[in-house]
């Protein structure tokens, strides 16, 4: 009775192979670990060992992060955008800006941005397989919308049809 079976789903299928492969890497993460606080605890030893050759102890390294300069502005911002006095006229009234009144009534009708826009992409070009492209289960829901409506408005106008001629 295949009726009852469900299609295997190909997005948790690779979700659990590469939950496999994040644990396999854990573990052996893990072992390396293991085997370097081993490694660590002998060279210790050794250099304690008087006329035992050895580099710096381990304690002589820095252990300290080290920072980089990060630029914190984001892409295709310009400083004459977020520069405050720009905003103000001479007498200190905020000037209003038709530009991003727009802006922000575009955004309220576009919605949030998405988590992931590439996997929107895959699901809106049909790139994983197994999946129907998001075109087709649009189309396919497009018609079915129409059809009921068609059905509906049939059964609504034989419904006035018969009481109106039981009158």
């Amino acid at each position: 009775m295949g009726v009852f079976k469900k299609k295997p789903d190909p997005i948790s299928d690779r979700s659990r192979a590469l939950n496999a492969e994040i644990a396999a890497l854990e573990a052996q993460i893990r072992d390396l670990n293991a085997r370097s606080q081993k490694t660590e605890t002998k060279s210790q030893g050794r250099a304690a060992l008087p006329g035992a050759r050895g580099g710096a102890p381990p304690e002589a390294a820095s252990s300290e992060p080290v920072f980089e300069e990060l630029n914190q502005t984001p892409k295709g911002e310009n400083s004459e955008e977020h520069d405050p006095a720009a905003h103000f006229n001479d007498l200190g009234v905020r000037k209003y800006d038709l530009l991003a009144a727009w802006r922000r009534l575009q955004n309220h009708f576009r919605g949030p941005p998405t988590n992931n826009p590439k996997l929107v992409n895959y699901l809106a070009a049909g790139s994983i397989q197994g999946l129907r492209p998001l075109r087709y289960e649009k189309r396919v829901a497009r018609n079915r919308f129409l059809a009921l409506f068609v059905l509906f408005t049939l059964i609504l106008a034989g419904l006035i049809k018969f009481f109106a001629s039981r009158r």
